[in-house]
C-alpha cells in the first residue's frame, strides 16, 4: 500500500516534547537482538545526526529570526529523537563491537542502495564504496579477535561475510579524486536524492565515531588502525556528499532531509522484528510527519514553490537490511581493482594515486596490513567468516605508472 507523507498530519510540534522518563529507553540485548535491529538503530542515528548538523548550518546562514526559531524548536525535538535512538545501543558493547556493527551497516545498506539506484553513475559510486567498507569490516574483525579474543561472527551473525575486499591500503587517494559529479536536481529521480542523503549520513557518523573512539584504545595497532580507516571515512564522506546537487536551495534541502527521515522511519517500521523498537520507529515517524509539514510551509513561503515539485508522490520501496553476499561477491569479481581519477573510475594506477600512496605509506606497511599480519603471527591465519566456503579474492594489481 502506497504512503505519501504529504497526505498525513503527525503529532503537533507542541505535543512532541518528552520527559526524562520517556527518553530513558531500554537498550537492546546485545546477545539476543536481531543484528539488523542494531543496524537499523545505527543507521537512524546517522540520519538524525545529519538532520541536526544540517539544521545548525541552515540556521548559521539564515537571516530570518522567525525561521531560526522554528529550526531551533524542531531541532530540539530531533535531538531528543537522536538520544532515544542512539541510547538503544547497549552500554555493555565495546567501541570495537560497535565499530564492527557500523561496518555491517555500511556494507549492507550501501549494497542495498546500489542495487536499487536507477542512475548508473550514482550506482557506480555506491558499488565502488561498498567494497572499501567491506574490507574495513575484515580488518576490524581481525583486530577484534586480537584485542578482545572474540569473533565477529557473534556480531554479524553470518548475515554479512567477513572476507577481504578492495585492500584498505589502496583506498588512500588524492583528495581531488574523491570528488564526484553531482546529480542534476532538475532531472534526478526523487529516490536518487534520498539514497545520496542516506549514505552520506551513514558515512558521516562513521567518520565522526572513529575520530572520537580511536584514541581511547591503548593497543598501538588499534589506535593506528582507527587512524587509518578514519582518514578513509573522510574520503567517503567527500565521495558521497559531492553527489548532492549544490544548486538545491536551503528550503529544498530542508524538505529533502525531512522527507528522507519519514522514508527511513517508515521503512524500518515496516521491517522491524522487535515490537518494542518498532513502536519507537512509529512514534518518530509521527513526529517527522509534522516536521515535514512545517518544512513544506517554509518552502512555500520563502522559496515560492510547492514541495510536490521536488518530492516523490509516495514513499519508494522500503529500505531493507538483508544479506547481500552474492551481490558483494559479484562486485569483488568485477570491480576490486578500480580506483578513481577525477570524477570517474579507472583500473590503472595514475600519477596522483602513486604519489599519494608513496607519501602516506612512506615505504612501510600501513596499519591495515599489519593488523592482518599480526593476527596471522598469533593465530596462524587471518580471521574470515565465509558462508560459501573458500572464495579466492583477487588482489588489486600493483600500481602501474602512467608516466612510463
Amino acid at each position: 500500500m502506497s504512503f505519501n507523507p504529504l497526505d498525513h498530519r503527525g503529532i503537533p510540534l507542541d505535543k512532541q516534547l518528552r520527559n526524562w522518563r520517556e527518553l530513558d529507553v531500554e537498550p537492546i540485548d546485545p546477545d539476543h537482538a536481531d543484528p539488523y535491529t542494531r543496524c537499523r538503530i545505527i543507521a537512524m542515528n546517522g540520519i538524525e545526526v545529519e538532520a541536526l548538523l544540517f539544521s545548525h548550518q541552515f540556521a548559521r546562514n539564515c537571516p530570518s529570526m522567525d525561521v531560526k526559531r522554528q529550526l531551533a524548536e524542531v531541532r530540539y525535538i530531533e535531538h531528543q529523537q537522536q538520544k532515544a535512538v542512539n541510547w538503544l545501543l547497549p552500554g555493555s558493547a565495546s567501541a570495537l563491537e560497535t565499530t564492527i556493527a557500523y561496518e555491517q551497516v555500511a556494507v549492507d545498506l550501501t549494497a542495498w542502495v546500489a542495487r536499487m539506484e536507477p542512475d548508473p553513475y550514482l550506482k557506480q559510486a555506491y558499488q565502488f564504496g561498498v567494497l572499501e567498507d567491506f574490507d574495513h569490516l575484515y580488518r576490524y574483525s581481525n583486530l577484534y579477535e586480537m584485542v578482545q579474543h572474540r569473533k565477529a561472527e557473534k556480531i554479524v551473525d553470518g548475515l554479512t561475510e567477513v572476507i577481504p575486499g578492495r585492500p584498505t591500503k589502496y583506498h588512500h587517494r588524492h583528495p581531488h579524486d574523491n570528488v564526484r559529479e553531482p546529480y542534476d536536481r532538475e532531472a534526478a529521480a526523487p529516490i536518487s536524492k534520498l539514497h545520496a542523503l542516506t549514505i552520506m549520513a551513514a558515512e558521516q557518523q562513521t567518520m565522526n565515531f572513529y575520530m572520537n573512539v580511536g584514541p581511547q584504545y591503548m593497543e598501538p595497532i588499534a589506535r593506528q588502525l582507527y587512524q587509518e580507516i578514519g582518514l578513509i571515512e573522510e574520503e567517503h564522506v567527500t565521495h558521497y556528499e559531492s553527489l548532492v546537487d549544490p544548486g538545491e536551495t536551503w528550503w529544498e534541502r530542508l524538505v529533502n532531509h525531512e522527507y528522507n527521515e519519514c522514508y527511513l522511519y517508515y521503512s524500518f517500521m515496516q521491517t522491524e522484528s522487535d515490537p518494542r523498537i518498532k513502536a519507537i520507529w512509529e512514534l518518530h515517524l509521527d513526529m517527522e510527519l509534522e516536521h515535514l509539514r512545517l518544512a513544506c510551509d517554509l518552502m512555500r513561503q520563502h522559496d515560492g514553490r510547492e514541495p510536490e515539485e521536488v518530492l516523490a508522490p509516495e514513499l519508494p520501496q522500503p529500505v531493507t537490511f538483508e544479506p547481500n553476499k552474492a551481490y558483494v561477491r559479484e562486485l569483488l569479481d568485477t570491480q576490486i581493482d578500480l580506483t578513481t581519477l577525477g570524477a570517474g573510475y579507472v583500473r590503472e594506477a595514475h600519477e596522483r594515486f602513486e604519489r599519494m600512496q608513496e607519501e602516506i605509506h612512506g615505504g612501510e606497511a600501513p596499519p591495515s596490513e599489519r593488523v592482518v599480519d599480526e593476527h596471522r603471527e598469533r593465530f596462524g591465519t587471518d580471521y574470515r567468516l565465509s558462508t560459501e566456503g573458500e572464495h579466492p579474492v583477487p588482489e588489486l594489481r600493483e600500481p602501474r605508472s602512467d608516466r612510463q
